[in-house]
């Protein structure tokens, strides 16, 4: 269990560190953003990802790992507007997107922890391509969700997918890590 917690603080490190390049980069552009919005850019990635392991041939010279990381990091966004709602022109500076960040990113891995405890660190028998299916059917709960309104009758809400499609692509640069 202490192997993951160094890898996955790692990855979550770098991740932070693309997000936080971008928005010196952007700003908080993406605070504009509706919540399908963010939905489908990481469906975006994620089939992206789908592609890349299925055909064998690439036009674009970008793995994997890149489009995981960005799962990760329009993950965290989409958990920033639930909690902050969306506006209609940035509102954040550096300093208080990655307090955002920081405190999204505390949040799922606690669950991480929690989860890993419970379930044995079974990630670490499956499979890259699996872990990509299983953020891909995430996505098509939440977009039912979203279709609903966000309302569920027994289900998670949406912030809970997107907790669970952080984790998964974290394993999944794990694993391709290693």
């Amino acid at each position: 269990m202490e192997a993951t917690q160094k890898e996955y603080q790692e990855i979550v490190s770098q991740c932070r560190s693309l997000f936080e390049k971008k928005m010196k980069d952007y700003g908080a552009a993406w605070r504009i953003l509706r919540l399908p919005s963010l939905t489908d850019q990481i469906f975006i990635k994620a089939q992206r990802i789908r592609s890349l392991q299925t055909q064998s041939v690439r036009k674009v010279n970008e793995g994997e790992a890149s489009e995981f990381m960005g799962i990760v990091n329009y993950s965290i966004m989409a958990l920033i507007q639930i909690k902050l709602g969306v506006v209609e022109q940035p509102d954040l500076n550096l300093s208080e997107a990655l307090n955002e960040y920081d405190e999204q990113a505390g949040i799922i891995y606690q669950l991480m922890l929690d989860k890993n405890h419970d379930y044995g660190e079974a990630w670490r028998d499956m499979r890259v391509s699996s872990l990509a299916d299983l953020i891909l059917q995430k996505l098509l709960r939440v977009k039912q969700i979203e279709e609903n309104h966000g309302k569920t009758l027994v289900s998670e809400g949406i912030d809970a997918n997107y907790h669970d499609m952080v984790n998964y692509a974290v394993f999944a640069l794990i694993h391709l890590k290693n």
